[in-house]
C-alpha cells in the first residue's frame, strides 16, 4: 500500500443478476478482490468488502422479455442462485446488496438530484433509436451492428465485446434493433447528460500523472480514451425497469445503468454500518475496486467523475482489473452456455472450494487473457496441491503421532543445524514475500511463494530423514519441530488464498482462529512443545481423469443443448443472422431423414439421451440435450432430420455421430424438425 490508511472499503464488481456465476467472474475480480481482504483482516485492519446484484441492466430486461417473465423475477431468482453460490464457495463479502432495493433507489436518485440542483447536467433533446415495431426507445444494449473499430458484426450499441471498446449506437455500421432485428428509426426524446469534457483535464491530472502505479492495462486504456478526448454522456435511458430519474418532467425516464450501478458501492455500504460515511467521505479510507477489464472505464473514468462533481466522496486508490479467462481455448460465452457455473462446480467437487480457488489465482489473467482447461485443473491440484501442500503436511502429522507420541516435541538448541536455519529463514522470507506481492495485487506471486514454502519443506524432510534416526530421537525432534511449526505458517500465510484449507489446519492442530492472525506468521513457536495434536486428514484428494472427461463431456453437452435450442423467434431473436455463405459451403452438408429406434437416459447428464438411429443403410449412436422436454419412451419411432457429417463427439464416455435439427414452439418447447414427406429414412434431405 502507498501509504498508511485508518480503514479500507473494498469493492467488486457488482455482477449482472441475468444468469448465474461462472469461473470466469471469479477469476476476474472476486477472487482477488476476497484475497486481499481476507489478507486486510488478518493484519487487524478496518476493512469493509461490500459487493451487491446489479439488477437494472438492460440483458435482465431481454432475459426477462424472452422467458416471458418480469424483470423483477427474473432478478429475484437469479440473486438467490449469485448469492448461495458466493456464499458457499466463500466469497467473504460483508455484504452482498441488491440495486433494487429501497436503499438503493433513494441513494441513487438524492444522488442524481445533487448534481441536477447543482445545473451539473446538460439536459438535450436528441434523436434517439427507436423500434417502431415494439414502439419502444432502444437503450444501447438493444442495437447491435458491426463495431467500427474491429468489424465485429455483433457489438452492442455501448460496448463491443470482442474487442473491449466503449462505443456509442451512432458508431455502430448498419445498426439494427436486437428486439424485432428490424432497423430502427431517429425519434426526438429528452435526457440528462454529464458533460464530462468539463473534467477531461482533472481527470488527467488524477490519472495519468497521479497514479502512474496503475497496472498497464489500467492506465493504457484510460490514456487512450482521455487522449481521444471526451464528450458528454446520457445519464438517463427511457425504460419502465430501472430506477427512476427524480424530476417532475421524466415520466418514463430511468437512470442509466452505469450511472446508478457504482453509486451501489455506497448504498450497500450505507445498508452494512451507521458510520458508512466515515468509508467514504474520509481521507484516511482506502478505496479499492476490484474489476474485469471491460468495466475499466466506467470505474476509471466516468464514476470518478460522479464523485467528483458531488464533491462527498472520496476517490479510488487503486483499481486493479484482470484481464478475460477463456475456457479450453474459447472465450466464455454465457449465451452459448460455454462457462463452468459456480454452483455446479459445487455440486460436482463438494468440499473442494480451495482447489479451484488455487488453480484460478495460479492461472490469473493478472496481466493477459488466459485460459483454464480441465487438464490444468487436474495437474495442478494432483502435482502440486496433494504432491507438495498436502503430502508435507501429512508425512509431518504421521511421523509426529508415530515418533513422538502424537504431541509437538521440543526443539533442541544444542544441535541445531544449517538445515534448520535454511527452512526459519524461508519461512521469514516468504512472509515478507507474500506481503509484498498481496499490497502491490500480484496475488498469483504471492500463491508461487506459498507453494515453493511447501515444497522447500518437503526438501527439508527429504534431507533430514527422521524415519532413518530412531536412535537419535533428539534429531527427530528438531525436524518434527521445525516442520509443525512450518505446518503452522503455511495456515497463517495460505490463509487468504485457501481459507478453507487453513480452516482444517487448525482442526489438525487443535488451534482457534486468532492463531491465523498475520503478526503470526514468521514465527517457529505458534506451537507449544507438548501440546498434542489431531490425527491427519487429508487436505487435498486426487482428482482421476473420470471426473476430467465427465467435466469435459458436460462443458460440450451444454454447449450443445444450447445450440439445439438456439431457435429465431420473436422473442429470442436478439442476435444477428450470421456471416454470409456460399452455396459451396452449404452443400457441405448432409442432412438425411432417420427414425429413433431406441431410447436412454445418460446417466449424470440431465440433459441428454442416448439415441439409436436408423439410416436405413447403418445405425448411429447421438447424443441429443433433449431430456428436460422429452422422455426416452415418447421419442421412439419419430422421424427426424439429422446432420450426418458432422464430425463426431465423444460425451460421458460415449461417441455421439452427429446432431439432430431442432426448433421450438411458442411455449419454448423443443420440437423435431421432421422430415415428414420422405420416401424413406436415410433419403438426403435437400
Amino acid at each position: 500500500m502507498p501509504k498508511n490508511f485508518k480503514r479500507h472499503l473494498i469493492t467488486a464488481a457488482l455482477p449482472y443478476a441475468n444468469g448465474p456465476v461462472h469461473i470466469g467472474h471469479l477469476a476476474g475480480c472476486f477472487l482477488p478482490a476476497d484475497i486481499y481482504v481476507r489478507y486486510l483482516r488478518a493484519k487487524g485492519e478496518d476493512v469493509k468488502f461490500v459487493c451487491g446484484a446489479d439488477e437494472h441492466g438492460v440483458p435482465i430486461t431481454i432475459r426477462a422479455m424472452k422467458e416471458d417473465k418480469t424483470p423483477q423475477q427474473v432478478v429475484d431468482d437469479f440473486y438467490k442462485i449469485i448469492d448461495t453460490s458466493f456464499k458457499d464457495f466463500g466469497i467473504s463479502f460483508d455484504i452482498f446488496s441488491r440495486t433494487s432495493n429501497k436503499e438503493h433507489h433513494e441513494t441513487a436518485q438524492a444522488f442524481f438530484k445533487d448534481l441536477y440542483d447543482k445545473n451539473l447536467f446538460e439536459e438535450k433533446e436528441s434523436e434517439q433509436y427507436f423500434d417502431e415495431e415494439k414502439q419502444t426507445f432502444l437503450a444501447d444494449r438493444y442495437i447491435t451492428g458491426t463495431c467500427p473499430k474491429c468489424s465485429n458484426e455483433n457489438a452492442y450499441g455501448d460496448q463491443c465485446e470482442n474487442c473491449g471498446s466503449a462505443l456509442s449506437p451512432e458508431e455502430l455500421i448498419n445498426p439494427k434493433s436486437a428486439l424485432s432485428s428490424s432497423i430502427p428509426i431517429k425519434k426526438k426524446t429528452k435526457h440528462w447528460y454529464l458533460p464530462l469534457q468539463n473534467y477531461e483535464a482533472w481527470l488527467k491530472q488524477w490519472v495519468l500523472e497521479d497514479h502512474k502505479e496503475w497496472k498497464n492495462n489500467v492506465y493504457g486504456q484510460c490514456k487512450s480514451w482521455l487522449e481521444q478526448g471526451l464528450r458528454s454522456r446520457a445519464m438517463t435511458r427511457d425504460s419502465n425497469w430501472g430506477v427512476p430519474v427524480p424530476l417532475p418532467d421524466a415520466e418514463g425516464k430511468v437512470m442509466y445503468v452505469w450511472f446508478d450501478a457504482p453509486i451501489g458501492y455506497i448504498s450497500a455500504t450505507k445498508e452494512l454500518t451507521p458510520h458508512w460515511e466515515d468509508y467514504w467521505k474520509k481521507d484516511d479510507t482506502q478505496l479499492v475496486h476490484f474489476i474485469g477489464k471491460d468495466n475499466i472505464v466506467f470505474h476509471c473514468i466516468i464514476f470518478p467523475a460522479m464523485l467528483k462533481a458531488h464533491g462527498d466522496y472520496i476517490l479510488p486508490e487503486n483499481v486493479p482489473a484482470n484481464e478475460f479467462l477463456n475456457i479450453e481455448g474459447k472465450k466464455v460465452s454465457t449465451s452459448r452456455n460455454w462457462a463452468v457455473w459456480v454452483h455446479e462446480y459445487l455440486e460436482d467437487f463438494p468440499d473442494q472450494q480451495d482447489v479451484m480457488r488455487y488453480v484460478l489465482c495460479a492461472n490469473a489473467p493478472e496481466n493477459k487473457d488466459n485460459d483454464f482447461t480441465w487438464k490444468d485443473f487436474q495437474e495442478r491440484n494432483n502435482s502440486e496441491l496433494v504432491a507438495i501442500y498436502g503430502n508435507l503436511v501429512n508425512r509431518v502429522f504421521v511421523l509426529m503421532h508415530k515418533l513422538c507420541g502424537g504431541k509437538v516435541p521440543p526443539f533442541h538448541m544444542d544441535i541445531k543445524d544449517s538445515l534448520d536455519d535454511k527452512l526459519y529463514e524461508k519461512i521469514v522470507t516468504s512472509k515478507k514475500a507474500i506481503e509484498e506481492s498481496i499490497d502491490s495485487y500480484k496475488f498469483r506471486e504471492g500463491l508461487f511463494q506459498l507453494i515453493d514454502l511447501a515444497r522447500e519443506g518437503n526438501k527439508y524432510l527429504q534431507e533430514k530423514e527422521p524415519w532413518k534416526k530412531k536412535d537419535d530421537q533428539k534429531s527427530i525432534d528438531n525436524c518434527l519441530h521445525l516442520g509443525l511449526q512450518l505446518c503452522a505458517n503455511l495456515a497463517i500465510l495460505g490463509n487468504p488464498f485457501l481459507p478453507h484449507t487453513s480452516q482444517k489446519l487448525c482442526r489438525m492442530m487443535k488451534v482457534v482462529d486468532r492463531m491465523l492472525e498475520w503478526k503470526n506468521a514468521g514465527s517457529i513457536q505458534l506451537l507449544k512443545t507438548g501440546y498434542s495434536l489431531n490425527q491427519p486428514t487429508l487436505l487435498f484428494a486426487k482428482i482421476e481423469d473420470e471426473q476430467i472427461e465427465q467435466q469435459m463431456e458436460k462443458l460440450h453437452a451444454n454447449a450443445i443443448a444450447h445450440e439445439e435450442s438456439e431457435v429465431p423467434t420473436e422473442a429470442a431473436n436478439t442476435n444477428p443472422i450470421k456471416d454470409e455463405i456460399q452455396f459451396d459451403d452449404f452443400s457441405k452438408i448432409d442432412l438425411r431423414s432417420a427414425k429413433i429406434i431406441a431410447a436412454e437416459k445418460v446417466k449424470k447428464a440431465d440433459k441428454l439421451l442416448n439415441l439409436t438411429l436408423d439410416l436405413g443403410f447403418e445405425q448411429r449412436t447421438v447424443l441429443s440435450g433433449i431430456a428436460e422436454h422429452y422422455t426416452p419412451e415418447e421419442v421412439i419411432g419419430l422421424e427426424v432430420t439429422l446432420v450426418a457429417n458432422l464430425a463426431p463427439r465423444k460425451m460421458r464416455g460415449i461417441e455421439s455421430q452427429g446432431m439432430i435439427l431442432m426448433t421450438e414452439d411458442a411455449d419454448g418447447k423443443l420440437i423435431f424438425v421432421s422430415p415428414k414427406k420422405a420416401s424413406k429414412v436415410g433419403s438426403p434431405i435437400h
